[in-house]
């Protein structure tokens, strides 16, 4: 297993190292200690799974505010997304701005999202199910969302608003500037 830092050093992407014969293959994909050494020191309590039938599928951009605020461990298990993880710790130097990565079942790699993140992703293939560890349980009280296409931020997505799959929350999330004071 490899860890490996993005734009944002708190941001990792994880490659689990394959084992391969004539019957398919086996992976470490969580292993506490080698994460732990590489920073991830986070505790999972809940695991999450959707499933999104068309290409162009938007989820996001979704977080939950303390005391509930949550990271993630992002994994696709089929097909394959282009994940998108934005800074909104107010006192980062990085605030607003945003790491894109693509993630597939083929290579299996995962995504690390810390809390003080938002966490969203654009399907690029028909039936793609995506699983992911959270280190908090769901908490409505703390879940938050900013619009995904939010033209301040300037995410390259592989979708156009106008062909993009939302649900009615997503299409309703106001940009991120009227969020006001989410985390320090």
């Amino acid at each position: 297993m490899k860890v490996a830092e993005t734009e944002f050093p708190e941001v990792k992407v994880i490659s689990p190292t394959r084992f391969g014969d004539d019957r398919g293959w086996f992976e470490e994909i969580y292993r506490q200690d080698i994460l732990a050494a590489a920073g991830i020191r986070d505790v999972f309590v809940q695991d999450n799974a959707s499933f999104s039938t068309s290409r162009g599928t938007v989820r996001g951009m979704h977080f939950q505010t303390p005391p509930s605020a949550q990271a993630k461990l992002v994994r696709v298990l089929v097909g394959s997304v282009l994940d998108v993880v934005v800074d909104l710790r107010l006192s980062s130097t990085t605030y607003g701005r945003h790491v894109t990565i693509e993630i597939d079942a083929k290579l299996g790699r995962l995504v690390y999202i810390p809390s003080g993140f938002a966490h969203g992703f654009c399907t690029l293939e028909a039936n793609t199910l995506v699983f992911y560890k959270v280190s908090t349980p769901y908490d409505s009280r703390c879940d938050r969302s900013f619009a995904w296409n939010d033209p301040a931020l300037g995410i390259e997505w592989p979708v156009t608003a106008s062909d993009a799959i939302l649900s009615a929350k997503d299409r309703a999330a106001p940009e991120l500037a009227k969020l006001g004071r989410v985390f320090d």
